[in-house]
This record gives structure tokens, sequence and C-alpha cells, in this order.
């Protein structure tokens, strides 16, 4: 296999007002890079169980080659509230398989062929997987993406796992409320693009940042220039998921070779369009797809 983009991190079960539904950005990010075109792969952990077996049927059953790994402990599970505009609130269960990765030299062999991988914050909250996550991104080409979608959730974080995760990143991806939370650890100062440029001066490895302010707009900065989109009014269904779609679609296009502001504005329009859509794992139109 070459050429790999690997979603790697949680694998588990939202569990929404309206039922359960297969969930964890590292999924949602490899589905959704499949759907360009490329060859993607979810790495993560489910337990030897029902909600396990469910898992690997979802995954099977939507052609997203994986290598999840069974374990002893439980498979993961979130339960996941929507306030009455649709954004969603997190209770994470802990000591669950995804916090229990296990390393193995297949996925050593898999990293060497990785072109780029999407990992976050709440699976490093356990040392297994926090160890597992950072041989891979050592074991990787010298010249691949680390896309960084920090994904803060309840106290599922570190200044020692941010700042590790910093130092291997390539690029970076947070909210306006996650950036408050690194400014405030890192001691940055200034306007939140001004910290953003601190950061990628601290970093030497970042080449640039993603900033998103939900239904407001996003903005990508790197170093001499930005890039700001204005989120699209749309009928919102739920945003689960919806900023997986975007690092995704980002991530696909901009390894295509598109520039910055194209590959800003194709990801707006895809985030956009699963905020129409249940659940997290919509089928594109083509109108987005051969953007």
């Amino acid at each position: 296999m070459k050429d790999i983009i690997v979603g790697m991190g949680e694998a588990l079960w939202d569990c929404l007002p309206e039922g359960r539904k297969f969930g964890g950005a590292p999924a949602n990010f490899a589905y959704h890079v499949g759907q360009f075109g490329w060859h993607s792969v979810v790495i993560s952990a489910v337990g030897n169980d029902s909600l396990g077996d469910e898992i690997m049927q979802i995954v099977r059953g939507v052609n997203l080659d994986n290598r999840i790994a069974r374990v002893s402990q439980p498979t993961g599970t979130v339960k996941v509230t929507l306030s009455g505009d649709g954004i969603p609130s997190y209770e994470i269960c802990e000591n669950v398989a995804w916090d229990n990765i296990p390393w193995s030299e297949e996925l050593e062999e898999i990293a060497k062929d990785t072109q780029a991988v999407c990992f976050g914050s709440l699976a490093q909250r356990s040392a297994g997987s926090r160890d597992t996550i950072m041989r891979f991104l050592d074991a990787m080409p010298m010249d691949s993406e680390r896309i960084y979608d920090i994904n803060l959730r309840q106290h599922f974080y570190s200044l020692e796992v941010i700042e590790d995760s910093l130092r291997r990143a390539t690029i970076l991806k947070l909210n306006e409320e996650e950036i408050v939370v690194v400014a405030e650890l890192l001691g940055l100062t200034g306007t939140e693009e001004e910290q953003c440029r601190q950061i990628l001066a601290r970093y030497p490895k970042l080449k640039m940042i993603i900033l998103t302010y939900g239904a407001t707009g996003s903005y990508v900065f790197a170093p001499g220039e930005s890039s700001y989109q204005p989120t699209p009014k749309v009928k919102v269904a739920d945003t689960v998921g919806a900023g997986d779609s975007f690092t995704a679609t980002f991530v696909a296009q901009y390894l295509k070779g598109k520039s910055i502001s194209d590959a800003h504005r194709i990801a707006v329009q895809a985030s956009a369009y699963v905020c129409t859509q249940n659940g997290a794992m919509p089928v594109f139109p083509d109108e987005i797809l051969n953007a």
C-alpha cells in the first residue's frame, strides 16, 4: 500500500437523542477522505462485545479500510446532547477500548506508507493509545502531513499532550473555544490571529493553522498567507461530524495540489452540507466531490 491517509484515535458510539450512531473523529475523517478517491484507513480499537461487532459491520459496510483491534476493554460510548441550535455536547466514557490501541509491526509498516494522518488529543488521554499514536507519527516519512485536529473534550487533555503533538504536527486545526484554552496554556498574547502566528513561529514543523468559528466562518493562517471563508447559511439538521468533514475535505484537496484558499473553500462547502444531514457520514453530492 502506498500514499495512505489515516484517521487514528477513538472509534465509538455517539448516543444521540434519536439513537446510537457510529462516530469518532478518526473514522469520520477517514470516511470522508475516502470519498475523494484516497486510500483511507481508520486505526482504533473496539471491544470484544456486541457494540464492537456492530462497529466492525458498519466499517465493512461503507468499505472503510481499517486496522481496528479487538481488545478486552468495552467499546467506547459517548452520550451526545444537542442544544436548540443543534450544537453537540459530550459525556465520554473512560477506560474503554480506544484508550488501548495496541502498537504492532503492521501499524509500523502502514506508517511508512502514510502520506497524511489526522490525530487529536482525546485518544491521547491514556498512556497506551498515546504511545501508539506517537510511535505511528514518528514512523511516518519525513515529508508526510501530520494533521493535529486538537479536539479538546471535557478535561481529557494536558499541556504535555498538546506540546508533544504540536512538535510533530504540520497542520493544526482548532475552533474558537479551543484557541482560548491553548492560548492560556501556551502563554500566547494578542488577537487570535496573532496567537496563531505565535504558534506557527514556536513550532517550526507547522505549515498552517486552521481556525474555525462555527456558524460565522473560518480562517487558515500560513507564513505570509491567510484565507477566510464565511460559513454558508443552511438549515441545520445537526453539526455532529461537520468539523471532521471539513478537515478531511481540506486535506484531500490540499494533497491533490489545490491552493490553501481553494482547499479551504471546498472544505467549507462540504462541512455545510454535513450540517444539513443527520449523522456524521453522509455521501457527498457530485458538486462537492468534483469541485
